[in-house]
C-alpha cells in the first residue's frame, strides 16, 4: 500500500516523467507490433499516455476543455480502430484527434515552463516531453497524408504504406534537423508539413535551451539582502 502511494506522489510531482516514460515504452513495443498481442499492449500503453495527456492538460495553462475533447475523440476512434474498424475516414479522424491531442499537451508544458521562474525537475523532464510529443504529432499528420494520398512518400524498399515506426522515425529526424531517414517526402502536401515541423524543431531547440539556460542562472543569482 505504502509502494502504491508513493508512487501516486511521485505521479503528482512528475506528471512529465511518466508521461516521458510510456512514451519510451510504446517506442520499444513498436520494434513487436507486428504481433497481435503487442499491438493490443501498445494501444493500451496509447490510452494510458493520452490519460497522461490529459492529466497534463488539467494542471498546465492550457485552454481544459478544448485539449480534454481532442483526448476523448482519440480515445473513442482509437477504440473502433482496436476492434476492428479500418475505414479510412475513421483512421484518419482518430490521428487527426491524437494529433491535436499532442500538440494541445505540448503547448500547455510549453506554457507551464515559461511561466515560472525557477527551474524543478519536472520542467527538465517537460523539456524532453514536449519534443517527442511535437514529434508523436507530425507522426499522426503523415499518417493521415498517406492515407488520403498513398504516395506521399517515397522509400526504396517498401513502395507501399510506410509503417508507423518509419513515419515516426521521419518525424524525429526532421524536427531534430538530424536528416537520417532513407523515407523521402514527395508529396506536396506533406513536403510543406516537414518544412513546417523542420522549423518548428529548429524554433524549438533554440528557445528550450536558452530558457533553461536562464532559468538556470536566475535559481544560481544571489538573494537581496535587506
Amino acid at each position: 500500500m505504502q509502494a502504491f502511494i508513493d508512487l501516486w506522489k511521485g505521479f503528482r510531482l512528475l506528471p512529465s516523467a511518466w508521461l516521458l516514460l510510456m512514451q519510451f515504452f510504446i517506442l520499444v513495443l513498436s520494434l513487436l507490433s507486428h504481433h497481435a498481442t503487442y499491438r493490443v499492449l501498445i494501444w493500451m500503453l496509447g490510452v494510458v499516455v493520452l490519460l497522461l495527456i490529459a492529466k497534463v492538460i488539467r494542471q498546465t495553462p492550457m485552454f481544459t476543455f478544448l485539449g480534454l475533447s481532442f483526448v476523448t475523440g482519440a480515445l473513442f476512434f482509437s477504440l473502433l480502430i482496436v476492434l476492428g474498424v479500418n475505414n479510412p475516414t475513421v483512421l484518419v479522424i482518430s490521428h487527426a484527434f491524437e494529433a491535436a491531442a499532442y500538440l494541445s499537451a505540448a503547448y500547455g508544458l510549453l506554457r507551464y515552463m515559461f511561466e515560472d521562474r525557477y527551474l524543478t525537475r519536472d520542467e527538465l523532464f517537460a523539456a524532453g516531453a514536449v519534443f517527442t510529443l511535437i514529434a508523436w504529432a507530425f507522426a499522426f499528420v503523415y499518417n493521415i497524408c498517406q492515407i488520403l494520398d498513398p504516395s506521399s512518400f517515397y522509400h526504396p524498399t517498401q513502395p507501399d504504406l510506410q509503417s508507423w515506426l518509419d513515419l515516426l522515425f521521419l518525424s524525429f529526424s526532421l524536427q531534430s534537423a538530424t536528416g537520417l531517414s532513407d523515407l523521402m517526402p514527395i508529396g506536396p502536401a506533406v513536403r510543406v508539413i516537414a518544412m513546417l515541423q523542420m522549423f518548428c524543431g529548429v524554433m524549438y531547440l533554440a528557445l528550450i535551451v536558452s530558457r533553461l539556460i536562464a532559468l538556470q542562472y536566475i535559481r544560481h543569482l544571489p538573494r537581496n539582502k535587506d
